[in-house]
Parts: C-alpha cells; sequence; structure tokens
C-alpha cells in the first residue's frame, strides 16, 4: 500500500521513501491552517469592505501595533519553551481567541467595534500561524529537500484554500459567520496533532533523540528584531517584503472600492470575495503539484522569487493603461496565484539556511510586524496620493511599477546569496533533518 501511494505522490513531487510521511503530515498540517483561515478571511474582508474604505488605513495601523504588542509574548514563549511545546501552545491561544468573539458575536454589543477587532485579530492570526508553520517545515527539512518538497507541501495549504472558501460560500449566508468561526478552532487542534507527529517523525529518524528534539531556543525576546537589523541577509529579506506589501495594499484597497460600489449586501460581497479565493486557489492548486517543485529545483530560488516582482510590474502598467474591473480581477487571480504556487514556498527556502532562532523568531518577526508595518505604511501612502494629492488611480498605478522593478533586484540579490550560503554549508546547527 505504502509503495502505491509513493508512486502515485511521486507524479507530483520527487519523493524519497523515508520522506513520505513526514510529507504527508506537513500536507495535512497546512492544509487544516489554510482551510481553516479561508473560512475566515472572506468575513474579514466584508468586515472591512462594510467599515468602508475610509477606515482600512485605520485597520492596518491597529493590525500592525497588535502584531507590535504580541511578538515579545511570542519572543518569550520561544524562548523558553521547546517547538513541540510552543507551536501547539500558539495554536491553542487562537482556539482560546475564536471561542471568545463567537461568544462576543451572540451577544448585544456594539457589533462595528466587534468587527473592527475581528478583522485586526484575523491579520495578525493569520501571519503568526502561517509563519511558525513555516518556521517549523524549515527546521525540519534542508535546503535540498525544501526546493524538492515545499511546493507540494504549499499544495496541502491550497487544498485548504479551496475547502475553506466553498464551506464559506455555500454556509455564509445560512448559518451567519460567527457559527463557521467554529470550523476554524477545530482545525487548529487538528494542526497541533500534526506538529506532535512530525516531532515524532524527527526523533525517530535521529539516533539521539534529544538531538531531534532541540532545547528551547533561549536568547532575549526581542533577538527576532535585533537579528534582522544586524544580517543585511535578513535586512534583503525586510526589504523584500516591504516592496511586496506596498504593491498588495493597493490592489487591496481597489479591490475594497470596486467591490463595495457593486454590491451592498453583507451576504453578497461575502460570496463574492469566497469566489475569487476558489479562483485562485483552483489555478495555485494546479501549478504546485504539477510544476513548482520541478521548476525551482530545476533554475533555482533566484527566478522563482522573482517572478513574483515580474508579473506585478506587467500587472500594475496593464491597470494603469485600462484600470477597469476586469483587469483589476483578473491581475489579483494570476498575482495571487503566482505568491501563493511559486513564492511563498521559494521565499521559505531562503530561511534554511540561517540559525534557529534566526528561523523562529526573525522570521516571525518579519512576517508579521514587517509584512504589517508595510500594509500600515503603504496603506497611508495610498490616502495621502489618492484623497490628498488627488492623483488619479492611473497614475498611482504607474508609480507602482518602479516598486516592482526594485522588488525584483532585491529579490535577483536574496536569490544569490541563499545559493552561496547553501553551497558553502553556512548554515547553523540544526535538529537532525527528516529523510536525506
Amino acid at each position: 500500500m505504502k509503495g502505491k501511494l509513493l508512486r502515485l505522490i511521486r507524479l507530483a513531487v520527487e519523493v524519497k521513501p523515508d520522506e513520505l510521511a513526514a510529507l504527508l503530515w506537513s500536507f495535512a498540517y497546512f492544509f487544516s491552517l489554510l482551510c481553516g483561515y479561508f473560512v475566515l478571511r472572506p468575513i474579514r474582508d466584508e468586515m472591512g469592505v462594510a467599515a468602508g474604505p475610509g477606515m482600512l488605513p485605520y485597520l492596518f495601523t491597529g493590525t500592525f501595533f497588535a502584531m507590535l504588542c504580541v511578538i515579545p509574548f511570542f519572543g518569550w514563549v520561544v524562548k523558553n519553551f521547546r517547538r513541540s511545546q510552543f507551536i501547539p501552545y500558539t495554536y491553542w491561544f487562537f482556539i482560546a481567541n475564536i471561542a471568545i468573539f463567537w461568544v462576543l458575536f451572540q451577544t448585544d454589543f456594539e457589533r462595528t467595534y466587534i468587527a473592527r477587532a475581528f478583522f485586526v485579530w484575523t491579520s495578525v492570526y493569520n501571519l503568526f500561524v502561517v509563519s511558525v508553520f513555516w518556521s517549523f517545515m524549515t527546521d525540519i527539512f534542508k535546503t535540498d529537500q525544501g526546493k524538492r518538497l515545499f511546493g507540494f507541501i504549499a499544495a496541502g495549504g491550497t487544498t485548504g484554500t479551496i475547502l475553506g472558501p466553498t464551506v464559506t460560500f455555500a454556509l455564509a449566508v445560512e448559518m451567519g459567520p460567527a457559527n463557521l468561526m467554529l470550523v476554524t478552532a477545530a482545525l487548529l487542534a487538528f494542526a497541533s496533532l500534526c506538529v506532535r507527529q512530525l516531532t515524532r517523525l524527527a526523533r525517530a529518524q535521529a539516533s539521539d533523540t534529544q538531538a531531534a528534539e532541540p532545547e528551547a531556543i533561549g536568547g532575549g525576546i526581542l533577538a527576532g528584531i535585533s537579528e534582522a537589523v544586524k544580517s543585511p541577509y535578513m535586512l534583503g529579506i525586510c526589504a523584500f517584503m516591504l516592496l511586496y506589501t506596498t504593491t498588495s495594499t493597493v490592489l487591496y484597497f481597489q479591490q475594497a472600492d470596486i467591490v463595495r460600489a457593486a454590491f451592498s449586501d453583507a451576504g453578497e460581497r461575502t460570496r463574492i470575495f469566497a469566489g475569487m479565493d476558489l479562483a485562485v486557489s483552483t489555478l495555485t492548486l494546479l501549478c504546485q503539484l504539477l510544476a513548482t517543485g520541478r521548476l525551482v529545483k530545476r533554475f533555482g530560488v533566484t527566478p522563482a522569487i522573482m517572478a513574483l516582482g515580474a508579473i506585478t510590474a506587467i500587472g500594475f502598467a496593464a491597470l494603469a493603461l485600462a484600470p477597469t474591473m476586469a483587469v483589476l480581477i483578473a491581475f489579483q487571480i494570476v498575482r495571487r496565484s503566482a505568491d501563493y504556487a511559486i513564492q511563498v514556498p521559494s521565499l521559505n527556502v531562503l530561511y534554511t539556511v540561517v540559525s534557529r532562532e534566526q528561523r523562529y523568531k526573525t522570521k516571525n518577526f518579519i512576517d508579521t510586524a514587517v509584512f504589517r508595518g508595510g500594509d500600515m505604511a503603504s496603506g497611508w501612502a495610498y490616502q495621502g496620493l489618492a484623497r490628498g494629492l488627488g492623483l488619479d488611480i492611473a497614475t498611482i498605478f504607474w508609480l507602482c511599477v518602479p516598486v516592482a522593478v526594485v522588488w525584483m533586484a532585491v529579490a535577483w540579490w536574496l536569490g544569490q546569496a541563499q545559493d552561496k550560503m547553501a553551497t558553502n554549508n553556512i548554515e547553523a546547527p540544526t535538529a537532525p533533518q527528516t529523510g536525506g
């Protein structure tokens, strides 16, 4: 049975026999995280639209400061607990949060404030759970394994992004958004089980059990910030993330404006967002299963992390020439598909050559505070350009083209640096890797 399964999976990914179990548990792990989030995402987007485009910069600002509050706490947890402890603790913390929001949505408390708090919380939640997932993956897989396997593992998440919005699309109007949150809580509990199974596999593969489950990382609770500042490599990833979020925020604001103008009913807006997510996820899954791993292995990390910048530059130029709803939706679908299918698994390969402290603390800081800081800054910049200076949207789109070109240049430098570090084996000691 295992032999037949291995042959079947090898049609999509180059996996070795001793990697199969870890690959499948990683696939299931990412599936549970993104399925749960994509049940919530259309609900969050509808709440952002209901608040009005003028509120989005404030919501992004609130998200950024919420991140700053959570990072020291997460740093303390990583410092004092082993990964088999702090990763499940993180997920159970968010399960408790979901339970609180579910209760609040049943009360007569001012719904506008709950909706705004939920928007901020969901934005924090998504980045944290996914960041912790990829930190764990870069801790248990080597660089060469990441190039081969991360695309398939990412497909697990994409499968979740298909099922999640499908559930929301079908049940949002009938059940109401609040009750769908309980599905996310159950999936987070399953993610904790996946962490336990992957830890067990790492122990079984190692001759030294203690080495397979390293001690707590230690260090300072703000080490993620200091490591990001001291390392040119990490600063490069910070710059990459800021350039990416700048272009993403412009598109998100335009999406909010267009959907708000086209649909007045909250349930219909939620359904439209779910439909867009479903289209993106389907295209992404096909690419991840059929192409990502083979392309990254053959051409390397550098072209893979440059691809989205090229797509973005072309897309903004097209929007500047024809700023219509059809072009915007097409651009969003292609861009987000390339992001999930190519950029995310390739970008996370960059972390396979850094220390464990950088993998968990610095990566988390970049994936959360830097990401949302870019959202906040670009959100206010967009408001200033569009409403303060009165620039038309075509001009703003043209301004985004050179931003995307600079982003490509940063991606090229990072890819070259990662190749050099991997070739020279400049890699901090970590737990024994899964497989070989």
